[in-house]
């Protein structure tokens, strides 16, 4: 693989918070260079950061990405019935329930998807990102990685039960503090957002997604 290739994994993110202070951010990619996959990040209320992916192929590549305290390889499922989530994992049973789309998510779906798609584009969105969702589009990752988020729809999370190593989780709550995966944490208010994520493996770029020089040393 060149240092300047990229990856394309398309799909659906949702984070929550919890009344308990964990905070929990899921992954359900239907289209990827590893195929159909679904992942679990989970932060505690101390700070401790869990990864739970379904093959070492994809603990290798995000743990690589990312950081965490704790990798596990383990069974992760995501299950959708029209606005309900069930994810499962060994450890985690989680239920989620999404509310209708409100006006930033049918401002999301207006954007034409190759466009919404495109590095150049997340880029050029990053101002308002911070500025609406306090969320970052675009930055640095794990491993002299670049990546960039295009989001492309967004429904709230209006309800959340979970549990986690057979405890209650509590009720949903915003993710707060910010989980400290990446360069980024999702936004404050739950929600499940479409999104497109581009990594770049171990390039330079620019801020519009230019490829600008070698791999880092």
């Amino acid at each position: 693989m060149r240092p300047y290739d990229r990856l394309r994994f398309d799909g659906w993110i949702a984070g929550i918070g919890t009344s308990s202070g964990t905070r929990v951010v899921v992954g359900r990619w239907t289209r990827t260079p590893f195929g159909p996959f679904d992942d679990v990040m989970l932060e505690r209320r101390d700070g401790h950061r869990l990864l739970l992916a379904p093959s070492a192929r994809t603990a290798h590549f995000i743990a690589g990405t990312y950081a965490f305290d704790e990798v596990r390889v383990a069974p992760v499922r995501v299950d959708t019935a029209g606005c309900h989530w069930t994810v499962t994992a060994p450890c985690l049973h989680l239920r989620l329930v999404l509310g209708r789309r409100g006006a930033l998510g049918r401002l999301l779906r207006a954007v034409p998807g190759p466009l919404a798609a495109r590095p150049a584009w997340a880029a050029a969105v990053a101002l308002p990102a911070r500025l609406l969702l306090d969320t970052r589009t675009c930055g640095s990752a794990g491993a002299g990685r670049y990546e960039w988020y295009g989001a492309k729809d967004l429904h709230p999370v209006i309800a959340a039960a979970a549990r986690y190593e057979g405890e209650d989780l509590g009720s949903l709550a915003p993710v707060e503090p910010p989980v400290r995966f990446g360069f980024g944490s999702t936004p404050r208010t739950p929600c499940v957002v479409r999104v497109t994520t581009t990594v770049a493996m171990g390039a330079r770029h620019t801020p519009f997604g230019s490829p600008s020089g070698l791999a880092h040393p």
